[in-house]
């Protein structure tokens, strides 16, 4: 299958100041996914990140393009000679602080650092999304630019600050090294968890976007992401937590397991994708009885370690509590932003 869109560009461009015989290209279907799965993988090992991705996944993901990302808009290929050395990404997001925010990123062979490909693809990158940015009705002061770095990751950090990005916000990624002693918390009275299954899957998922609407950054909640979602292979809705009050969905867990990182990696890890509790069931302890059924379940599956994200300033004091049940900070990732 090819997911390229007449939006790419008609030919490729070869920056003059890279590495001698540097081209980039548009993304040229499913035939270049194997590439940049190596390339990300790549990227990942030199730097020390706990995430790994896979074909099967990337195919999943890159299947299912809207407005947001279309891969034949929205993915350049570094070349030099034929073989992919480098590969840039972009997408934007209606953020909950009132911006459209177009988000670039990539990936670059270690083998190939210090070159100036990173370069390269960052000046393309802000090139494409300007001219994407042109079509969008917002004011020009609500467009910004965005972009993430991990802690490990310096020469990203410098090469984005060479671009006039600044840090904004900083996230954490936290784990919980043990599955063992997981305290005993009671559900909130008048809550009962319930099955995720295919005829309640879309009232939780709404609630999940529902409930990240008052933090900070953006999020696509659109349809084409819902079914990214579900054909990703490693959603597994038997680990999914629902808590119900009646018909309404009050809280839950998107939990998920992914063999082949776990592999990459050593470990024997479960993801506790996203925490979510809706307003008129916050601060009565669902959350932290959702989590800790969450790494019970993990346990029950063979798993020996639990992992989540969290913005280090989140409104409901998630970090706080992640704390108090056990997590420990084990990675720093930066946001970064700057004028479109």
């Amino acid at each position: 299958m090819d997911t390229r869109t007449t939006a790419g560009p008609a030919t490729p461009t070869t920056p003059r100041d890279s590495t001698s015989g540097l081209r980039l290209r548009p993304y040229a279907g499913e035939r270049d996914l194997a590439e940049i799965v190596r390339l990300e993988n790549a990227e990942a090992e030199a730097d020390g990140l706990q995430e790994r991705v896979t074909l099967e996944g990337e195919t999943t993901f890159f299947a299912h393009p809207n407005d947001k990302f279309d891969p034949g808009r929205d993915v350049t290929i570094a070349e030099v000679d034929g073989r992919p050395i480098g590969v840039g990404f972009r997408n934007w997001v209606e953020t909950t602080d009132g911006f459209n925010e177009y988000r670039i990123n990539g990936a670059v062979d270690p083998a190939w650092r210090r070159r100036g490909v990173g370069t390269a693809l960052v000046a393309e990158n802000l090139r494409r999304m300007r001219e994407l940015a042109v079509g969008h009705d917002v004011p020009p002061e609500r467009k910004v630019l965005g972009s993430w770095t991990g802690d490990s990751q310096p020469g990203a950090a410098a090469v984005l600050s060479a671009a006039g990005f600044a840090p904004i916000r900083w996230f954490f990624l936290m784990t919980r090294p043990t599955l063992d002693d997981v305290p005993d918390l009671a559900l909130p009275e008048g809550l009962e968890i319930r099955p995720v299954t295919e005829a309640n899957v879309r009232a939780v998922w709404a609630a999940d976007i529902e409930s990240f609407r008052d933090h900070w950054g953006g999020f696509d909640g659109s349809e084409v992401m819902f079914q990214r979602w579900m054909a990703n292979p490693h959603t597994d809705l038997s680990l999914w937590l629902a808590a119900f009050d009646g018909d309404e969905v009050a809280g839950g867990v998107l939990n998920a397991i992914d063999p082949d990182e776990n592999e990459a990696l050593g470990v024997s890890r479960g993801w506790l994708h996203s925490v979510f509790t809706r307003r008129p069931w916050r601060r009565r302890g669902l959350a932290a009885a959702l989590i800790v059924r969450s790494l019970d379940l993990l346990r029950e599956r063979g798993m020996t370690s639990g992992i989540l994200g969290v913005d280090a300033e989140n409104p409901s004091g998630a970090l706080g509590l992640y704390e108090r049940l056990g997590f420990v900070v084990s990675y720093r990732s930066t946001a970064w932003r700057r004028a479109l």
